[in-house]
């Protein structure tokens, strides 16, 4: 009887072919496939880290940021789309978007945790080779602000050396935020809406209006009857919510690591951080609280 293992190898010896690698059937040969480094371009991200200084915490300082850019990214992905949605009225798409975006922001939450556990002494180590680098000159992170509502167009200036992405935030500045979307929703949907809130001038910060907050506060009173505006009010005030501790931690992680410093960029650091606390994206979803 040929008790022999129908899937062995054959003997090398005898000048057979070597056997491929095996592994619970998993392929093992990508000469000729795409693998998930090559999907994902694992290459150019893992290889993106390129550290100024000697220090063994400069690239927690920078994959920090880098990750960080990558969930804002995302973000971006979502709120165009979400403001799409918004604009042709198709909402359920748009909610879950929304509480994805809510979800990211909890992710960079926990995130200002990792670049905690960087002290004082190992960022001064690093800072001198940072020039004059700042988060506050990323690009994507002042195009999310544009698309949530928080606009200024001096700030566009900060990108004028890179062409691209100062056409995309002066796009994102002059067109309607998520928040001018919803409430040319309510419009829309039948509610009273000033007309001067309805033709604003978009590249303008939001400002709060009676009118926008007595249609909030309708809807508010009557959820059955206005169901679907209704969950997009929580879903903007979940995300906005969101948001601001986002930012919160990013303020008190900074003046942890850096106290009362003058930032990288120019900026008066933990005091100015302190001054973005205030904003508020979604004024009258906000206040009409008070008044139920």
């Amino acid at each position: 009887m040929n008790t022999e293992n129908k899937n062995q190898c054959p003997d090398e010896s005898a000048g057979e072919q070597k056997c491929p690698v095996q592994w619970h059937d998993a392929k093992m040969d990508f000469s000729d496939a795409m693998s998930y480094g090559d999907y994902l371009g694992l290459n150019q991200i893992l290889n993106a880290q390129h550290p100024r200084s000697p220090n063994h915490n400069e690239m927690l300082f920078i994959v920090q940021h880098q990750t960080s850019e990558l969930w804002i990214k995302l973000m971006l992905h979502e709120l165009h789309a979400v403001r799409k949605q918004l604009h042709s009225g198709d909402l359920p798409p748009a909610f879950k978007m929304l509480s994805r975006v809510a979800r990211i922001m909890d992710q960079l939450v926990h995130a200002w945790d990792v670049l905690a556990t960087m002290t004082p002494s190992e960022y001064t180590a690093i800072r001198p080779y940072l020039g004059n680098s700042s988060g506050f000159q990323s690009h994507q992170y002042r195009e999310l602000e544009f698309i949530l509502g928080n606009k200024n167009p001096a700030l566009l200036s900060v990108h004028q050396t890179n062409p691209q992405a100062h056409a995309i935030l002066d796009a994102t500045l002059r067109a309607p935020s998520i928040y001018d979307e919803a409430i040319m929703l309510l419009a829309r949907s039948g509610l009273a809406i000033d007309s001067e809130r309805l033709n604003l001038d978009w590249t303008q910060p939001v400002a709060a209006n009676e009118s926008v907050k007595a249609a909030w506060l309708k809807v508010y009173q009557a959820p059955e009857q206005h169901w679907v505006l209704y969950e997009l009010a929580e879903k903007l005030v979940d995300m906005e919510t969101a948001f601001r501790i986002w930012r919160f931690r990013h303020v008190t992680t900074v003046e942890r690591i850096i106290g009362f410093k003058t930032g990288t960029g120019g900026t008066a650091g933990v005091s100015y951080l302190r001054k973005m606390l205030d904003v508020v994206l979604f004024p009258e979803l906000f206040s009409l609280r008070t008044a139920l």
